[in-house]
């Protein structure tokens, strides 16, 4: 199995089987608009505009299951995207990556890219486990999504090769990207 087995909505409602991605390293996100860490975006889109000369795609999921903070219509989180961050890669339809529901997509990332467990040392990861353990304690077990900004790393032959979750630095997903390349 790989990414290539599932399809994707677009805000506008048609479905994209994601092996028109085949041969291309892929980033996958899921994303929000009014998350700590939505600043991201920025930076997501200069890696973005780095990579994808070299073929690189770089597609993200709106989700509304942490802390309610993609509370908009699909069009309204593509469009805030676009407006206050310049992102140019897909924003596909609002997901969700956790629990009953949980796209299977995300399903499978999570099952082949495993939870590495939280780095106490960084104060980012600490405080993010501190405010999950309060409102969604359920997400501290397992390998599940454990909240916005969580990355997924896939090769050109639609493979998980990482995960990086909200708190890592996007450096560790640059040196990745590179060796995919190469």
């Amino acid at each position: 199995m790989t990414i290539y087995d599932f399809t994707v909505r677009k805000p506008n409602g048609t479905r994209l089987p994601l092996y028109e991605f085949e041969g291309k390293p892929v980033v996958i996100i899921n994303t929000a608009s009014k998350c700590k860490f939505t600043p991201q975006f920025s930076d997501l889109q200069r890696l973005y505009e780095e990579y994808h000369p070299q073929g690189v795609e770089f597609i993200g999921f709106p989700c509304n299951q942490f802390g309610e903070q993609e509370p908009g219509s699909d069009e309204e989180a593509e469009s805030f995207c676009q407006i206050n961050y310049g992102v140019k890669f897909q924003i596909f339809g609002k997901i969700e990556v956790n629990g009953e529901n949980a796209h299977p997509l995300f399903d499978y990332l999570k099952k082949s890219a495993p939870f590495r467990g939280f780095d106490e040392t960084n104060i980012n990861e600490k405080l993010l486990k501190m405010m999950i353990a309060e409102k969604n304690p359920e997400w501290l077990v397992g390998d599940s999504i454990k909240w916005n900004f969580t990355k997924f790393l896939i090769g050109k032959q639609g493979q998980v090769i990482a995960r990086f979750e909200p708190a890592d630095e996007l450096d560790a997903l640059r040196q990745q990207l590179e060796d995919q390349l190469h």
